[in-house]
């Protein structure tokens, strides 16, 4: 099974920093707005059951980390990390003009494959939304159960499986031709745009699939909760506590 779903090297490719001040119009472009719904469920989620220290990975323009802000406890710290500073520029400005009581935010350059500034068991809360797809998947798991607190909880939002599977090739079939028509237009050509994720969508393991890879990595309570029928899952996990 590909530890890459999208055959993505961020070293070879900057398309994040030349689509940064794209991105949340292209997000919306291509998931038709829907992709806020899914990320307001998420933070959601994780609001539900924990505070204390909350690490977004590839955290982008923010979506994931400002949604939780006003939603955690004062006290509890949200470090919004990704490897392209531009994106985070854009997070930081929308936090900036965000008003009332909020969890702390600390923006911080970090690679989800090497997490070497953050200390081992150290974090309540690792999540990632639509970048699983894009990393190698063994070394970002290893980092997230090695940063976790035991019983520490981890959410991953991402590109899955509808279960029927006719309607599961329809709908690839539709964004083959939809997400580089759309592309083209918003990117002015840019292929990388919409090639990573296309690949992506097609070789992300499916639900059940990605459930058993998270136990492998000693994740104990792993379940998932499809949003539009499954286009996209929601996995949790929880990473055991010491004795269990």
């Amino acid at each position: 099974m590909k530890q890459n779903s999208a055959d993505f090297n961020p070293g070879n490719d900057d398309v994040f920093r030349r689509i940064a001040t794209r991105y949340d119009f292209l997000c919306d472009i291509f998931s038709f707005g829907i992709h806020r719904l899914w990320k307001r469920a998420m933070a959601r989620t994780i609001a539900q059951n924990n505070t204390g220290i909350v690490l977004d990975i590839a955290s982008g323009t923010g979506d994931i980390a400002l949604r939780l802000t006003s939603k955690l406890p004062e006290g509890s710290t949200i470090i919004a990390s990704d490897i392209c500073q531009p994106m985070l520029d854009i997070a930081a400005s929308k936090a900036n003009t965000m008003t009332g009581p909020r969890a702390n935010l600390d923006f911080q350059i970090l690679d989800a494959h090497n997490l070497s500034k953050i200390p081992s068991a150290s974090v309540d809360v690792y999540a990632i939304s639509f970048a699983m797809k894009i990393c190698e998947r063994d070394l970002l798991l290893k980092e997230a159960v090695r940063v976790l607190r035991p019983g520490g909880r981890f959410y991953c939002l991402e590109a899955s499986q509808i279960p029927l599977g006719w309607l599961h090739k329809t709908y690839l079939k539709y964004m083959e031709w939809c997400i580089p028509f759309i592309a083209r237009i918003a990117t002015g050509g840019d292929r990388s745009a919409h090639d990573y994720l296309l690949r992506g969508i097609h070789d992300m393991p499916d639900q059940l699939t990605f459930c058993a890879e998270l136990e492998t990595y000693g994740f104990k309570d792993v379940s998932y909760n499809n949003f539009s029928l499954g286009i996209v899952a929601l996995h949790c996990a929880v990473k055991p506590k010491l004795g269990t």
